[in-house]
């Protein structure tokens, strides 16, 4: 009883948990370079005098999907994809480093190079800065060059280039902001074997037929929990029942 109860009551809970997930890769279904979430659940039996038979249900995220989405041509100088795995770097306003597949890119009006989404592009020699009237284009390495609009077009000057890096997956964890961290709080080293790919950005990699299967699934099992609990509080009565009875 002790164990349909508590794994019920767990796996209920957790079932929600894993819905907000879902709900949350469909709400990022349009997002640049976004990666979609992945949770499991997992056993966790309880230690302890008086509890050998109780167990709870923990969701476990098993991190992020990792799989490429699909490439859309946008013709814009601004937007870059990664070729293959790699990760652009942004630099934080606290001075954390942090990674992103995001390359709709973007000049402040201060000139600084910045994501859609305003965090600023890390370079190999801080944040990188544009001069203003420039028309800036960016290079299959992540080298960043302003060409002036007038008087002379012809001049091209390097203002940077994209710290550009190429981290083991596994050593990558995800944070709330949708942004990526190394697990151990260090700093991934440039990667020069990364390569963009100009007037080109990526898309999300959620599957809305797998993720909409997905929360009907969560649905049915958050349904068959609750029933769960229904049956154990029956049998929890018709025993007390037949105690009266005996008594």
């Amino acid at each position: 009883m002790d164990r349909l109860i508590y794994t019920s009551m767990t796996g209920a809970n957790h079932t929600l948990n894993q819905q907000a997930t879902v709900a949350h890769n469909l709400a990022n279904v349009a997002t640049t370079g976004y990666r979609a979430e992945n949770n499991a659940f997992r056993a966790v039996p309880i230690y302890g005098d008086g509890l050998p038979t109780r167990a709870f249900v923990v969701d476990s995220t098993t991190s992020a999907d990792f799989t490429p989405g699909s490439l859309q041509t946008t013709g814009r100088d601004l937007d870059v994809a990664i070729q293959g795995a790699g990760w652009i770097t942004v630099q934080l306003d606290n001075g954390e480093e942090a990674y992103t597949r995001n390359g709709s890119l973007q000049v402040s009006t201060t000139g600084i190079l910045l994501t859609n989404n305003g965090h600023k592009i890390r370079g190999d020699r801080g944040i990188i800065t544009v001069p203003p009237e420039n028309r800036i284009t960016i290079g299959v390495d992540g080298t960043v060059s302003a060409v002036p609009i007038f008087p002379q077009p012809n001049t091209v000057a390097t203002v940077g280039r994209i710290k550009l890096v190429n981290p083991p997956e596994d050593q990558l964890i995800k944070g709330t902001d949708g942004l990526f961290r190394l697990k151990d709080g260090s700093v991934a080293q440039a990667d020069a074997k990364v390569k963009l790919i100009e007037g080109t950005l990526e898309n999300s990699n959620v599957n809305i037929v797998h993720e909409m299967v997905s929360m009907i699934a969560l649905a049915r099992q958050f349904d068959m929990q609750m029933k769960m609990l229904e049956s154990a509080e029956r049998n929890a009565q018709q025993a007390s029942e037949v105690m009266v009875l005996r008594v």
